[in-house]
């Protein structure tokens, strides 16, 4: 497939996707998400060598959220109309099911944020593992000023990452969360320099990259304890754990351990 509005590239087991539609901020339209899914599921594929994933966007944004300029006009009527356009339609069948592959992706995923993160853009930037922002960029739960309900996983993440009065605050008053209070409120791993951000992002992608298999179900572990109960966690860490330990990994990890030396782990 050929790429108009990502870029993608891969090198020592870390695949790198670019959003790269710098006029519009990098708006997540329908395209950038065609894109953006299968990229995405070329890396996943295990004979790729794709480790670790980098999510970050070209220019002076992220991603400023879907890209309104395709929406239908409200039939002539500011009042709401029965039966009219759906504007959840594109959830079910693009964004949801996009926001949904990364949740379950074979590789952890690191977002390194440049600029705004709104809308959409502001739920794909919270799905990283490790969520790693400049100094100038910010989160913006922006749905209020279009009358719309916030989406692509805002509702769910938002409350359990910083808590109900916080989600609750930048949901219903819409306010710009600049990355310094995004660090200080939990919402994301580290706020760098604008100029060290890729820098910072590449340097965690490399150590995931390098490190074990069983970080993959580390990830999966820590995302389904959202919904789990303490025996039902109990339980996955226990099938969890017999799985990693059955992995080539984990043996290299007990012989190096052994031999008093480094571990050379392959992610197999």
């Amino acid at each position: 497939m050929s790429y108009q509005k990502i870029k993608t590239h891969v090198a020592d087991g870390i695949g790198v996707i670019t959003l790269s539609d710098p006029a519009t901020l990098n708006a997540a339209g329908l395209d950038l998400m065609d894109e953006l899914a299968h990229a995405c599921a070329v890396y996943a594929v295990p004979d790729s060598g794709v480790r670790a994933l980098v999510l970050t966007g070209e220019g002076r944004g992220f991603c400023s959220g879907a890209n309104l300029s395709g929406r239908a006009a409200p039939g002539g009527s500011s009042a709401p109309t029965p039966g009219g356009p759906d504007s959840g339609s594109a959830l079910a069948t693009v964004y949801n099911p996009f926001v949904s592959m990364l949740r379950e992706y074979p590789v952890p995923v690191v977002t390194a944020v440049n600029g705004v993160a709104a809308g959409v853009g502001c739920s794909l930037a919270l799905m990283g593992d490790i969520i790693v922002a400049a100094e100038s960029a910010y989160f913006l739960q922006a749905f209020r000023r279009i009358g719309l309900v916030p989406d692509g996983g805002s509702t769910y993440l938002l409350p359990r990452l910083i808590g109900k009065a916080r989600a609750m605050e930048m949901m219903l008053l819409g306010d710009k969360v600049p990355a310094a209070t995004a660090l200080d409120w939990g919402l994301i791993n580290r706020c760098v320099p604008d100029a060290e951000l890729m820098g910072a992002a590449m340097e965690i992608a490399k150590a995931l990259a390098t490190g074990p298999k069983s970080l993959a179900a580390t990830r999966k572990l820590v995302w389904d304890s959202l919904d789990a109960d303490w025996a039902e966690q109990l339980w996955a860490e226990r099938m969890g754990q017999r799985d990693a330990g059955r992995t080539e990994d984990s043996r290299e990890g007990v012989m190096a351990f052994l031999e008093k030396r480094p571990a050379a782990f392959k992610g197999r």
